[in-house]
């Protein structure tokens, strides 16, 4: 089943050489995600963080909102009897969402109160949806976590987000030991979550408006340390969804070869294209202008093309 699974994803999915850097990521979705402000009715559902805290999404404007992948983190104090009393947890609600008249208590009041009132809108809205019958693997973390993005998208209405950024994350990829007993196992959790995901986008007749995709720090070194890998440069990423062109490898591919055309030195790999172009191409199909595309990828305009061409 799972390598059935793992061939029909690769089948969907687009595959591209580039060069991995975390800071041009994190400040095109930040800054895409200040653009999308206006397109929802509520603002707090703009960015939404599935894996712990991540500047990531963390724009100028939009402020990322963290979520469990079981759903809304509740403050306990304040949304159920606190000591068994009402009034006390009343009371606990006041004292930390009073306005204040420090600058630093008072954005914290701010924070909270945000955090307060989106728990209690998430819940309801995710409490009233039906169930899914596409299946997750409840011990696979990547998996669960995708499948509160799915519900999260399901709930959009309720929720007054019509176009949204979502962060999930998945560890263990920095093998500088074990690769060969622990890398086939980590890209198995990926290929499920993402297959999975996928096909709860079809249930929810939204494939062709959801699109997935990768970003790491770096690849890796082709040279073995041992029985593992060094930090490296160029690697690969896929980019998932319904109006993607699947199938195909966009890029040239490398030649995978020590010292060879591609090898710059130690096994690391020369990309041929660039995060900033990857960027630059999923953020013009969120709807992003292309006056405006500078802003959200600053250094796109070193490279004539800025559209790798894998959408529909």
């Amino acid at each position: 089943m799972k390598n059935l699974r793992r061939r029909e994803f690769l089948r969907r999915a687009s595959a591209l050489g580039v060069a991995g850097a975390a800071a041009p990521w994190a400040l095109s979705l930040a800054s895409i995600g200040d653009q999308f402000l206006a397109s929802n009715g509520n603002a707090t559902f703009t960015c939404i963080n599935v894996s712990g805290n991540a500047i990531f999404i963390a724009g100028q404007q939009v402020a990322q909102y963290h979520m469990a992948s079981s759903g809304a983190v509740a403050i306990n104090a304040v949304t159920k009897p606190m000591y068994g009393s009402q009034a006390c947890a009343d009371a606990m609600r006041s004292l930390i969402t009073a306005d204040r008249s420090h600058w630093m208590e008072q954005e914290l009041n701010r924070v909270v109160n945000r955090s307060v009132n989106a728990q209690a809108v998430v819940s309801g809205a995710l409490g009233s949806l039906p169930a899914m019958s596409t299946a997750f693997d409840a011990t696979n973390s990547l998996a669960m976590q995708l499948q509160l993005v799915a519900r999260m998208i399901a709930a959009r209405s309720s929720l007054g987000a019509s176009r949204q950024v979502f962060f999930v994350s998945i560890g263990g990829f920095d093998m500088h030991d074990f690769l060969p007993d622990q890398h086939p196992g980590l890209l198995g959790d990926v290929s499920d979550a993402l297959g999975s995901f996928y096909d709860a986008t079809v249930e929810l007749g939204v494939a062709d408006r959801v699109t997935a995709f990768t970003a790491s720090d770096f690849g890796r070194t082709l040279t073995s340390n041992g029985d593992g890998y060094d930090h490296g440069w160029g690697s690969h990423h896929f980019v998932l969804g319904g109006a993607v062109k699947g199938g195909r490898f966009w890029g040239q591919l490398p030649s995978v070869s020590v010292n060879g055309p591609d090898d710059v030195g130690q096994g690391r790999l020369l990309p041929s294209t660039s995060v900033d172009q990857l960027g630059a191409t999923l953020a013009s199909w969120m709807g992003v202008s292309a006056s405006d595309l500078p802003s959200v990828m600053p250094q796109i305009s070193n490279y004539s093309l800025r559209d790798l061409g894998f959408f529909s």
